[in-house]
C-alpha cells in the first residue's frame, strides 16, 4: 500500500500518545501531526494535504462531526474515535471510514486504516512538513541537504546550515520522500541533487563526507554517477 499521511485531533493528550503509538507500527502510515486543539488542525490542513484524520467527537472547541462536516468536500478520509458509542450512527452518516469506540486496541485499529481506499492516497507534495516537538516546519525538498538517524531521532540538515530534529525512523521516512532521495547508509539518507563527488566510500556534499554502506554502495554509484 502506499504511504497515507495522517493527522490525530483529540483534546485528551493520553488518547494522542496511544494512537501514535500505533500510528509508528503501521509502515504505510505516516502521522504529520497531532492535534489538541481542532481549530488549529483546520488550519493545518487548509495548508497541507492529508489523506487520513482520526478525530475525536467529544472536544470543547469544536465537536468531531462538526469538524467532519466543515471539511465533508475535502478529500481527506475520517475514522472516529470516542468513548460514547451513541456517536456511531452520526458517524456513519458522515461518511466516515470507520468508528472506533475508547479503549482501541490496536487489531481494531488496524482493521479501520485498511478500509482505506489506496486510489486515493495523495499525490508526492511540492514541500515537507515536519514535525519538531511542538513545532511544524513547512520545507521544500531541495532545502534539505542530508538527513542523518540519532538515537530515536532524525537530524535534516539544510542548505542554511539549519538543523531540524524529528522523532522519526529513517526506514518509514525514505517511503515518504520525493525519488531524488536515497538511503545510502543504515544512518543516511541524501539528496541525490546535492551530492557533488564520490570519494573512496564517501558521498561528498559541499564540505561534508557522508558514508556509503557496501550494501549501497552499487545502488548508489549507479544512481548518482551513471
Amino acid at each position: 500500500m502506499s504511504t497515507i499521511s495522517c493527522i490525530i485531533i483529540d483534546d485528551e493528550e493520553l488518547a494522542r500518545t496511544l494512537l501514535e503509538t500505533y500510528v509508528e507500527k503501521v509502515t504505510y502510515l505516516n502521522s504529520i501531526g497531532s492535534f489538541q486543539n481542532p481549530i488549529e488542525a483546520l488550519s493545518f490542513i487548509k495548508e497541507n494535504p492529508v489523506d487520513l484524520i482520526f478525530l475525536d467527537i467529544q472536544m470543547p472547541e469544536l465537536k468531531g462531526t462538526e469538524f467532519a462536516s466543515i471539511i465533508a468536500t475535502s478529500k481527506s478520509k475520517v475514522i472516529f474515535t470516542t468513548a460514547y458509542s451513541e456517536y456511531a450512527l452520526k458517524g456513519f452518516e458522515l461518511n466516515a471510514l470507520d468508528y472506533l469506540l475508547k479503549p482501541i486496541t490496536f487489531n481494531r485499529f488496524l482493521s479501520a486504516v485498511e478500509k482505506f481506499p489506496s486510489q486515493e492516497v495523495s499525490v508526492e507534495s511540492s514541500h515537507l512538513v515536519i514535525k519538531s516537538g511542538y513545532d511544524l516546519y513547512k520545507i521544500v525538498p531541495d532545502e534539505v541537504r542530508y538527513i542523518e538517524s540519532d538515537s530515536e531521532y532524525v537530524n535534516y540538515h539544510l542548505e542554511t546550515g539549519k538543523k531540524i530534529i524529528a522523532n522519526q525512523s529513517l526506514s518509514k521516512l525514505i517511503k515518504t520522500l520525493p525519488t531524488s532521495f536515497l538511503r545510502v547508509h543504515r544512518s543516511f539518507i541524501v539528496n541525490g541533487n546535492k551530492v557533488t563527488g564520490l570519494k573512496g566510500r564517501d558521498l561528498i556534499i559541499g564540505d561534508k563526507r557522508i558514508p556509503v554502506s557496501d550494501s549501497y554502495y552499487d545502488t548508489v554509484k549507479k544512481s548518482l554517477f551513471n
